[in-house]
């Protein structure tokens, strides 16, 4: 019967149940005379059955008690109380071997840093005569101070531990067998002698620790089967895969001693845990020099065999940057660089991010179903998988430790562990993105529904600034917070109103007030040891030197990278970097990203409009048979517009100058359209012909940004969203008349954005923020009187059936939405309904869709199923490029 809290042991009081094994029950207690924390082992029934077996046992854990050793967990004390046998251990914080094997196969660095002081504590108990005899990675722990052997010749002194005994009674099988058939458990680790009835000695040990080595070597057992008698099958008759066929950037002495350590005879096996010893600080010294690591089998698939070579770069990575441990003498290295495919099946993959400790990559992306999924990818394994029990997700971070992801999803902040699992919301903030996560638990996020950075605790709780903006600069918001090293400090950006003002500032925990460090046209910044910040400037990555304590530029940037992928005006960039020195950077791409597919109001698929192309948006001309659309590489800054004529599928050019062109929208007549373009350094509305014949027109109404929305359905006047500063984005007309001024629509204190007006031209659909969440609304037009909510869900995207009884949205997932109204007598409207999953909306970058006037067909800009997407790159040693010798 389990043990509660309070019950005494002796001198012992239970505090709280551990865990259970084979073994027994173990509790951390507390002993009373020396007010220590300890683990107390309570031994099975069979213990006290037999005086004689009782004996020997204290005989043999008086002996494990006489050990010292720094690698051997300290057996501190035994007694008997009650007629309950136990034990007192050292209470150990951390997790086992086999806990962190479930995670992935471990870098070589890691494996010298774990095998070689069990080695050293093996050799030490056999040269006392002790043999362990139940050696496996559940029995080792992994702690702060290094690798610790547990349960040390006790399994066979309960004699529970004999061969004899009948293996169904092993006293570690803690799960049975798997669906898929593979057995968990001690048998893996068993000597083929032993198997057969023989008595153990160190040999078996020996082989063991060659199949543990294996385990950490591959992240794979040396023996596997479908049930006990399969496994046993394998290790009397069957070698395990050489080690480089599993992971080809294996040492390969590093493979001899595991063979030599497998061996089936135990005459023909290595002799004496000091022999591996020796063999394992003679890999860890550099004699995995004298040889060049095996290629991998002919007969493993090519990507397979390429997966691996990125894993053992990145395996080799580890090696290089001390992940968990540092090299006496670190060598001079220079940098490593492959590439990261996106997962099979997956044609978009957006906001990657490295860990902290640089293991994995954390990364948004849509699953089968379209749900914007978050994925990880573990550098030293093959496979990206999907973390189960995640949100749909954007804009990944990682807690310091790396042992938590945070991300956004709907208005909520959650995180969730990297192994997956229920999330936890930590705050409802709408339009939430952009966060970092300090180490003195604070997460700091881009709160869209102020135009400050946002504050929360890491562990859940009420929101609150933590900067304010300033006026006097004519700051619009603040954004892409990332904490410095002390994480109290923090750097982010500051938008003005023109794109070439971007301010880098730097915060404090506990104060609003914030300090400019430079002005330019930056995106995010990131800080990178041993000093630098990294910031892309016209898609080059760039490092400047920075000096955190005192939050000052040491010196001048220099470029690390070209062509990365770039938000147009929006911050976002596709780089991050790890504490320990690994970068991703993932390309700009080029060539198709996207197709224009027809779809009809139940979302099958009707054709598509023209070729395959790196679409940013699309507006489909007021008789629905031409396309204006943005074309430009996925992240770039030079974008232009394109017009595509639906019954040939022919492309033209409209626009051509250096500079980014977005937001098209076509005159009721079709013979014109009107499009922003930032090539003044402010974006601000021109208009040409659609046939790209005759001069253009530029119209400078507002000081600020600003772009066209719609063109008003009689022609006399352009809807326009800008930013102004004071406010967030607002909405603003502007007639077409020479020396015509810019007259404010709607100019309140939230979003305010994509407005467009109704056929009959007297109504406006808009939407906007002010509940905490993007939803669409409805007001009569040149009356601030009378509001109407359209969507109950959140709302993107709005577009007006042709003869105004219908009013299309997207939802936050992609999901088309088609609400019916009804003008006649004052304004009606229906339900929401779902219509078709189409692609989710891309906030700034335009309308992702369009609808043909009877509302029966739809234009979608849809990801472009196997188009070849830029990968992610990772670089390690990355700061070796700065060199100048």
């Amino acid at each position: 019967m389990p043990l509660s809290p309070g019950t005494r042991l002796g001198p012992y009081e239970i505090l709280a149940p551990l865990g259970a094994g084979g073994m027994g029950e173990v509790y951390r207690a507390r002993d009373t005379r020396l007010d220590r924390t300890v683990a107390i082992k309570v031994l099975p029934a069979e213990l006290s059955a037999h005086e004689e077996v009782r004996a020997r046992f204290e005989r043999e854990a008086r002996a494990v008690s006489s050990l010292n050793h720094p690698h051997i967990c300290v057996l501190h004390d035994l007694g008997r109380e009650n007629g309950i046998d136990y034990l007192v251990l050292e209470h150990l914080e951390g997790e086992t071997l086999g806990q962190r094997l479930a995670r992935g196969p471990l870098s070589p660095e890691e494996l010298l840093a774990v095998a070689i002081p069990i080695a050293d504590a093996l050799d030490k108990a056999h040269r006392n005569g002790l043999v362990h005899r139940d050696l496996k990675p559940a029995n080792i722990m992994l702690t702060k101070s290094g690798a610790k052997l547990l349960d040390f010749g006790l399994a066979r002194a309960t004699g529970l531990g004999d061969a004899g005994a009948g293996l169904s009674r092993s006293p570690t099988m803690s799960r049975s067998l798997t669906a898929e058939g593979t057995i968990v458990g001690t048998f893996q680790y068993i000597a083929p002698e032993v198997l057969e009835g023989a008595e153990a000695d160190e040999r078996a040990d020996i082989f063991a620790f060659g199949a543990t080595l294996f385990e950490m070597a591959t992240g794979k057992r040396a023996f596997e089967g479908k049930s006990p008698a399969s496994v046993i099958a394998a290790i009397l008759e069957r070698e395990p895969p050489p080690l480089s066929s599993v992971q080809p950037m294996s040492p390969p002495t590093l493979e001899r001693l595991v063979k030599q350590c497998l061996a089936k005879d135990p005459d023909e096996r290595i002799q004496s845990m000091h022999d591996v010893l020796l063999q394992l600080r003679w890999v860890q010294e550099g004699g995995s020099r004298a040889g060049v690591a095996a290629p991998a089998a002919a007969r493993r698939r090519s990507r397979t065999r390429l997966a691996w070579i990125v894993a053992g770069m990145a395996t080799a990575a580890a090696v290089a940057f001390g992940i968990g441990y540092v090299s006496r003498t670190p060598p001079r290295l220079e940098p490593i660089q492959f590439q990261v495919p996106p997962p099979e099946g997956v044609s978009q993959v957006g906001a990657p991010r490295i860990s902290p400790d640089g293991r994995y990559i954390a990364f948004q992306a849509p699953d089968s179903s379209g749900k914007a999924t978050l994925w990880i990818r573990p550098l030293a394994a093959v496979e990206t998988h999907a973390i189960p029990g995640a949100d749909p997700t954007r804009r990944p971070f990682w807690s310091p430790d790396s042992r938590q992801i945070a991300f956004f999803a709907g208005t909520r902040l959650k995180k969730v562990g990297v192994e997956g699992g229920p999330s936890q919301a930590l705050c409802d903030h709408p339009g939430g993105a952009d966060g970092t996560w300090g180490s003195e638990g604070v997460i700091l996020f881009d709160g869209s529904a102020r135009d400050s950075i946002i504050r929360v605790s890491a562990s859940g709780g009420p929101t609150s600034p933590a900067t304010v903006l300033d006026r006097s600069r004519g700051e619009l918001g603040h954004a892409w917070p990332q904490f410095l090293p002390d994480g109290k400090h923090f750097v982010f950006l500051a938008f003005t109103s023109r794109a070439e003002s971007t301010w880098i500032k730097t915060g404090v925990l506990g104060s609003l007030e914030s300090k400019p460090l430079t002005v330019g046209n930056f995106s995010r910044i990131e800080y990178a040891p041993p000093g630098y910040l990294l910031f892309t400037r016209d898609r080059a990555l760039m490092a400047q030197p920075f000096d955190a304590g005192s939050r000052r530029f040491t010196g001048d940037p220099v470029p690390v990278a070209s062509d990365v992928q770039a938000e147009l005006g929006g911050g976002n960039a596709d780089f991050s970097v790890s504490s320990n020195g690994v970068l991703t950077v993932r390309g700009a791409g080029e060539g198709a990203t996207g197709r224009l597919v027809w779809m009809d109001r139940a979302g099958r698929n009707q054709g598509s409009m023209g070729a395959p192309g790196a679409y940013v948006s699309v507006e489909l001309s007021p008789e629905g048979e031409r396309a204006a659309v943005v074309v430009g590489s996925a992240g770039g800054v030079e974008r232009d517009v394109w017009v595509i004529e639906g019954a040939r599928g022919v492309a033209s050019r409209l626009t051509a100058e250096q500079g980014a062109d977005a937001w098209p929208v076509w005159s009721p007549d079709g013979s014109r359209i009107a499009f922003t373009s930032n090539r003044s350094g402010v974006f601000s509305p021109i208009i040409k012909r659609a046939d790209g014949t005759g001069s253009e027109e530029s119209l400078s109404p507002l000081a600020e940004g600003c772009g066209p929305n719609q063109w008003s359905p009689d022609g006399t006047f352009l809807v326009l969203g800008h930013n102004p500063g004071a406010t967030r984005w607002d909405i603003s007309t502007l007639t077409l008349q020479p020396g015509a001024k810019a007259a404010p629509v709607l100019n309140g204190s939230h979003n305010e954005s994509w407005a467009r007006i109704s056929p009959d031209g007297k109504w406006l659909a808009y939407s906007s923020d002010e509940s905490g969440r993007s939803e669409i609304y409805v007001r009569p037009v040149g009356s601030a009187v009378g509001k109407y909510q359209i969507s109950t869900q959140g709302g993107f995207s709005m577009r007006w059936r042709g003869d105004g009884k219908e009013i299309f949205y997207l939802l936050d997932d992609g999901t088309m939405m088609a609400v019916d109204v009804r003008t006649e007598q004052g304004f009606q409207v229906g339900a929401p309904r779902a219509l078709f999953r189409a692609a989710p909306p891309q906030g700034f970058n335009g309308p992702q869709y369009s609808v043909t006037p009877d509302g029966q067909r739809f234009l979608v800009l849809m990801p472009e199923r196997g188009a070849a997407q830029a990968a992610t790159t990772v670089v390690v040693n990355w700061t070796s490029m700065l060199r100048r010798d």
